[in-house]
């Protein structure tokens, strides 16, 4: 999975790590009472890309715990071309003509067993939308009570939380597996846990409207992305206490999310690179072998733009290299600007919590620029499907 690295002006705080493994406060950790259960039937959870981020999402804890488990996310129409189901699959999906679980032959129960993720809006659009899954018999369950799930808004009173459903679900078809009580006692914890923060007392989350989440989000970034390029880049080390203006692009990254169309350019040094600084950078000194002068990136940068392009980067620091070439920084819409309440990482970009940030197989560029860019890039997909 691809990896990701902090720029120090974000720095996070000592006080606010958080746990990338369940994305609670590392306080407020949960990890270490999820145990490690062998269980028989496979579990597909099926996660809208909606959910991924959500401090309280229970499939991570599901997948963390069960070792025959598999976690696909991402949105119906790349997930439709991504799954991959057994032939004696089965959807958890309660709906008039499902089967109950409890009250199946042991014969014909399913081998694979289906989880949508997400809100309930979520399950339905990814039902809709993945043609593989219509086909599948369903099952349900039978809840005797409700769900525990007090710190989330619930449709109805028994409707269950992702990992309440994998325990039921997992109980009807194997219920001599081992370790199920105690994955349910980790999800209690952490619902007790925070009902007993401050902030959450009182709180009732059947009936509580929901925050707008679009914040100030530019109008640019919700509709069609075919327009949008991300780019990153590097400067050559400056000296302590060097006007940041009078840095030079050493290696340029940039990519058109539309059509995947991707530019990168590493530029010759002015003087030679050392083996400290290109460790920083993650590239090999042979990247700049024969590197093209400013010049020739300024040629190769206009070619690639486009007059309706909407440019995009992190911070000013990608776009202010650009005044070396002539190229207005005021073009750009800057993500840093951006002031959102968001369950994305935004305080975190180290490579050792972040590896969870992006799906596998992200970066498709080299060195610590290629991993900022994949960064960028899904930062900008996350603010699109809000």
């Amino acid at each position: 999975m691809a990896t990701i690295e902090q720029p120090s002006e974000m720095a996070e705080p000592a006080t606010s790590k958080r746990c990338y493994a369940c994305f609670r406060p590392r306080h407020e950790c949960y990890c270490d009472a999820v145990p490690q259960i062998d269980n028989r039937t496979q579990v597909l959870i099926v996660q809208h890309a909606r959910e991924r981020f959500h401090p309280f999402n229970t499939a991570r804890m599901v997948h963390r715990a069960l070792r025959n488990s598999q976690l696909l996310i991402g949105h119906p129409g790349e997930l439709a071309g991504r799954l991959s189901l057994a032939p004696r699959a089965g959807l958890l999906y309660p709906e008039p003509d499902s089967l109950t679980l409890d009250a199946v032959p042991r014969d014909a129960l399913p081998e694979q067993l289906v989880i949508l993720d997400g809100t309930w809006h979520h399950a339905k659009t990814l039902l809709r939308d993945i043609p593989a899954l219509r086909t599948l018999p369903r099952f349900q369950l039978t809840p005797q009570q409700p769900s525990r799930f007090r710190i989330r808004r619930q449709p109805n009173p028994l409707a269950l939380s992702t990992v309440e459903a994998a325990v039921a679900a997992l109980t009807a078809c194997e219920p001599a597996t081992v370790g199920l009580a105690e994955l349910l006692n980790a999800f209690n914890v952490m619902v007790e846990r925070q009902l007993s923060h401050p902030k959450v007392e009182c709180r009732e989350r059947h009936t509580k409207r929901r925050r707008p989440a679009l914040g100030n989000v530019p109008a640019a970034l919700l509709g069609s992305l075919d327009h949008v390029v991300v780019a990153y880049g590097e400067s050559a080390q400056g000296g302590r206490g060097c006007d940041p203006n009078s840095l030079a692009p050493l290696y340029w990254v940039a990519e058109r999310i539309g059509s995947g169309e991707r530019l990168c350019c590493a530029l010759a040094p002015m003087s030679p690179l050392s083996n400290a600084f290109l460790g920083h950078l993650a590239l090999p000194a042979e990247t700049f072998a024969g590197g093209a002068t400013l010049g020739e990136f300024e040629d190769r940068w206009r070619a690639f733009v486009r007059p309706d392009d909407l440019l995009v980067a992190f911070n000013q620091s990608t776009p202010r290299l650009l005044s070396h070439v002539g190229h207005d920084p005021g073009r750009w819409l800057l993500l840093k600007s951006i002031d959102m309440q968001s369950p994305w990482p935004f305080d975190a970009l180290d490579d050792d919590t972040l590896a969870a940030a992006l799906p596998a197989g992200a970066t498709c560029l080299p060195g610590r620029a290629g991993r900022r860019l994949a960064w960028t890039i899904a930062y900008v997909k996350y603010l699109n499907h809000l």
